[in-house]
């Protein structure tokens, strides 16, 4: 008997939610969708229902709407530079921290998903803010969870669906994509493929906390 699975995503109308929203209307081991969105999107599928929160970092009002959830996978983040050092903390750490917490106070079997990124630093000390508050995010998820938490350190996130790119450096990245590839799978996973592995992490769960890129496109070939 196949048992389906509420999930809750945060950050679906970004590029790697976008996808990974897909793929959760498309599978048939997801029953419901709650998409955490600070204003409405539009949508087509019966799957979904929206919970519009204001405040990122308070939950205290939806305690019954974050019920019998099975599966977060957390999304929601920001370009270095493109935000101010206390925002980018504030989106990078306080968010997902809060929303972990209103999470396992409501629905404390569900597994969190965090789409982190390489290099993040679980010492704490690094200079680079990026990984410093990477790091950070996931210890306190790890405290939080413990074995039902699951980080996501892709490489470069090479875009499937041509965008504007948010700055020079992406832009640069994209042209160099093809020679990026034959450095080996360490390096960049396209954006569809991160999406299919973070979902199949939420879905079957795994024995080990953190997948940096190769092993999130392991992922693709084990399952």
């Amino acid at each position: 008997m196949i048992v389906k699975k509420n999930v809750l995503i945060a950050g679906a109308s970004g590029m790697i939610g976008g996808h990974l929203l897909q793929c959760c209307i498309e599978s048939p081991l997801v029953d419901n969708i709650t998409l955490l969105v600070r204003k409405p999107i539009s949508h087509s599928s019966s799957k979904i229902k929206q919970l519009v929160v204001e405040n990122l970092t308070d939950y205290s009002r939806y305690n019954v709407q974050l019920q019998h959830i099975d599966v977060v996978y957390f999304c929601i983040g920001v370009y270095t530079g493109a935000v101010d050092r206390a925002t980018f903390s504030t989106i990078t750490i306080d968010y997902p921290v809060a929303l972990g917490l209103a999470m396992r106070r409501q629905s404390p079997k569900a597994k969190f998903v965090l789409l982190s990124g390489a290099g993040a630093d679980r010492t704490e000390k690094s200079k680079m803010m990026f990984a410093k508050d990477k790091g950070i995010a996931e210890n306190r998820l790890f405290e939080i969870f413990g074995a039902d938490f699951h980080s996501a350190r892709p490489g470069y996130i090479y875009p499937v669906v041509k965008r504007q790119e948010p700055n020079i450096s992406y832009s640069i990245m994209r042209l160099l994509y093809p020679l990026i590839r034959i450095f080996g799978k360490k390096y960049s996973i396209p954006s569809d493929q991160l999406a299919e592995a973070i979902f199949r992490l939420g879905i079957n769960g795994a024995h080990q906390t953190v997948f940096e890129n190769d092993e999130l496109l392991q992922l693709l070939k084990n399952q």
